[in-house]
């Protein structure tokens, strides 16, 4: 069973305006992308079920793992990223073919939350740009469904 798309939704947007802050999780106080996944998902599901462990911030760095998606793929249904629904956590591939490493919340057909260093926590238009570096998609589960 997945999570109301309305509820993440909702619980993204309560995120709006939270400076960036690297490595961090706190609704208002700070969060990266990943953060902001992680606040959500907290707010939405429960206690996240490991610790996630330091990254790196390299948007070009290649490797053969997609350590996102392998870990997103432990607690979330994947979806085909094209047929990805309002509510859906989204991984974006910055640079091609390097690994997927900057995370958004589609709130619409065309708009969706992330956080953007320098900005914070923003929602903005899912433009051609954004939608073609969209690698992989998830829905996050109902609570107690993990």
């Amino acid at each position: 069973m997945t999570a109301d798309p309305a509820r993440v939704i909702a619980t993204a947007r309560r995120w709006l305006g939270t400076p960036y802050h690297e490595q961090a999780s706190l609704c208002g106080v700070g969060c990266d992308c990943l953060g902001l996944a992680r606040g959500v998902w907290r707010e939405v599901v429960g206690d996240e079920p490991f610790p996630i462990p330091p990254y790196s911030r390299d948007w070009g760095e290649m490797g053969p793992r997609e350590v996102l998606a392998e870990g997103a793929r432990r607690m979330m249904m994947e979806t085909v990223p094209a047929d990805a629904p309002p509510g859906a956590l989204v991984l974006f591939r910055m640079v091609p073919r390097a690994i997927a490493k900057h995370v958004g919340i589609l709130t619409g057909p065309q708009s969706f939350i992330h956080a953007y260093e320098h900005l914070g926590v923003i929602e903005q238009p899912l433009t051609p740009g954004w939608r073609r570096r969209i690698a992989f998609a998830f829905l996050f589960p109902r609570s107690g469904n993990i």
